[in-house]
């Protein structure tokens, strides 16, 4: 019975250090990759028309880790938002967010701009 019990314990661990991923990818065709350093990362939606291709979500990755997913599947940019973070209640103004470099999940939208 003990060693049941620190089984289930461990396996509890080692789920709570795991990453928490989740990719989506919608487009029939598929893409070739393509160089990273050509994929633009954007922080808001760009004004040119485009598709979705994929949608990549995460904890404890980065925007340059979703560039890199983005240029294997022949994306033209990845549109980077970071959810969550600390925070502090005397910070109440845009601009003065003294915890805005912190996040807990981020999330990437890969795009190929229309012609």
């Amino acid at each position: 019975m003990n060693g049941r019990v620190v089984i289930l314990l461990l396996a509890l661990v080692l789920a709570g250090c795991a990453t928490d991923v989740a990719n989506r990818y919608y487009s029939d065709y598929h893409y070739p990759p393509r160089p990273v350093e050509e994929v633009a990362v954007l922080t808001n939606e760009p004004s040119r028309p485009y598709e979705v291709i994929a949608d990549f979500q995460s904890r404890g990755d980065t925007a340059q880790t979703f560039r890199k997913k983005a240029a294997l599947i022949g994306a033209d940019a990845i549109i980077v938002t970071q959810l969550g973070g600390y925070y502090n209640s005397a910070d109440q103004w845009a601009g003065h967010d003294s915890q805005s470099g912190t996040y807990s999940r981020i999330v990437g939208t890969a795009i190929k701009y229309k012609p």
